[in-house]
């Protein structure tokens, strides 16, 4: 099989997201091979001749910066540093987002400015490639001297401690790798610092959030053009010269998105009892374009982190510089990251008002949308749902990036909580996802109610595909196990 070779050059999210969904195997190439040896010999070289301590490499670490430690000990003090870091609690990170952190901690480590041994980038390859994942949590770090806590359970593996999931159990890693065959690393000066600053484990929920993102705008498009159809609603309000005047990318985007969707539609044909459609309906350009303008916006954040060397201090092999800065300050993709959050938040807000019409009892369709209300509450509690799952996603919009805690007895005096930012996005984007699924659950039941009028053959297909997984709903039934397979449907179809 063909690997992905890990390189210095520039790793689009769109590549990214073809990585992950086909599973291919990474590998370094030759160049990122050549940069990582180079910087370690450079690395190596330096510490033979040089008197004057070096942040993190021969001194202790935060607040500790000023006690120098002997150089027999050097290896120690990195061992010593990714045990008592790996304090992280809470719920654990799935494991499609670990998968993601060792991915991009070893395009981090591959432009040879972070000191690591080749083999310890080539453990982390490994353990990406065979899917022994490690064990981490959710809860611990501060997003600013890099997500120490997270990146810390991640690097435990490497020298045989923690734990790691592997063909579906847990279990001690040292386990694993007597069994693989693979001897703990042994860890050289510098290189428990590089492995736990950076910010994989925010990068890593960002971009998972990103990619689904991305399609669950696709998904509020086409929903909502169901919706708005099985409403019986109007298509002047997304006619193009009405988003010329106003010129805003993304509600341009939309609204001929819109457009394109209904095409052939004999329920958008005909007359119209109605003047105007209510603001859900009405402001779908509007409102799911300034969303994509975000995520066009987010995406361009996070795909200048995953290119970036975020460890610290950060060495410059042929300029015979090394700097202790501040590259693992989250506060870049913090921002980023809340932002993305309410832009998302949005779209469930908006979708659980269409849900609102659609159940009203308005233009013809059946109260709750069942033939018999009375009997049958329908389609009333769907509605209750996504207004809770809508209100919470409220309170998880408010922003993480604008707390700060200080931390190392005052010497890290700014932070960016950009790990919370990450964890609670991608919440978020859960949420969302479980509101589009009911409104979808809605419309598809709300169109039937217009037989024998047909609505356009996009949707039709998509409808008809739908109807794979869902059945209208005639008379009451249990009806959590269709919510969970509109969600399914939103993962699963193209």
């Amino acid at each position: 099989m063909d690997h992905h070779h890990i390189s210095a050059e520039h790793l689009s999210l769109e590549h990214l997201r073809t990585l992950i969904e086909s599973h291919t195997p990474i590998a370094l190439s030759e160049d990122a091979r050549r940069r990582i040896i180079h910087c370690r010999e450079y690395l190596d070289r330096k510490m033979a001749n040089q008197e004057q301590p070096i942040y993190g490499i021969t001194t202790g670490f935060g607040s500790l910066c000023n006690i120098s430690v002997d150089r027999d000990q050097l290896s120690q003090l990195q061992k010593n540093l990714v045990m008592s870091h790996a304090c992280g609690t809470g719920e654990r990170v799935p494991n499609e987002i670990v998968h993601l952190m060792l991915l991009l901690k070893v395009q981090s480590l591959s432009y040879g400015h972070s000191g690591v041994q080749l083999c310890t980038v080539e453990r982390l390859i490994d353990l990406y490639n065979h899917d022994i994942l490690p064990v981490v949590y959710q809860q611990g770090s501060l997003g600013a001297s890099g997500d120490l806590a997270p990146l810390a359970h991640l690097s435990l593996p490497l020298l045989g401690l923690g734990e790691v999931e592997w063909k579906g159990e847990i279990r001690p890693a040292a386990e694993v790798l007597t069994e693989m065959g693979w001897s703990p690393i042994e860890l050289q000066s510098k290189e428990g610092l590089a492995l736990l600053n950076g910010t994989q484990f925010m990068s890593a929920y960002g971009v998972w959030s990103l990619l689904k993102a991305q399609d669950l705008s696709r998904w509020a498009d086409r929903i909502g053009a169901l919706s708005l159809d099985a409403y019986d609603g109007r298509i002047e309000p997304f006619s193009d010269e009405v988003h010329f005047v106003r010129g805003h990318r993304g509600q341009l985007e939309t609204a001929r998105t819109i457009r394109q969707l209904l095409e052939g539609s004999q329920l958008i044909a005909q007359p119209k009892q109605h003047v105007q459609d209510p603001y859900s309906f009405r402001c779908i350009p509007q409102v799911h374009g300034a969303t994509k303008d975000t995520i066009a916006y987010v995406a361009t954040v996070l795909e200048a982190e995953i290119n970036s060397v975020t460890d610290n201090p950060t060495i410059f092999p042929d300029e015979d510089v090394i700097v202790s800065a501040g590259n693992f300050h989250g506060q870049p993709i913090a921002l980023a990251m809340d932002y993305l959050a309410i832009a998302l938040a949005e779209l469930g807000n908006i979708s659980e008002r269409r849900v609102y019409r659609l159940i009203s009892g308005q233009r013809n369709l059946p109260h709750f949308l069942v033939a018999k209300p009375g009997l049958n509450s329908g389609f009333m509690i769907p509605q209750y749902t996504a207004a809770s799952i809508v209100s919470q996603t409220k309170g998880l919009c408010m922003p993480a990036s604008v707390d700060s805690i200080p931390s190392s007895q005052g010497q890290e005096d700014h932070v960016s909580m950009g790990s919370n930012a990450a964890t609670k996005l991608a919440r978020v984007v859960l949420n969302v996802e479980r509101v589009l699924a009911i409104e979808l659950f809605n419309a598809a039941q709300a169109l039937e109610f217009r037989r024998p009028l047909c609505s356009s053959p996009a949707n039709e297909t998509m409808v008809a595909r739908y109807r794979q997984q869902v059945p209208f709903i005639d008379n009451d039934e249990v009806m959590y196990p269709h919510i969970e397979s509109s969600i399914q449907f939103l993962r699963n179809e193209p």
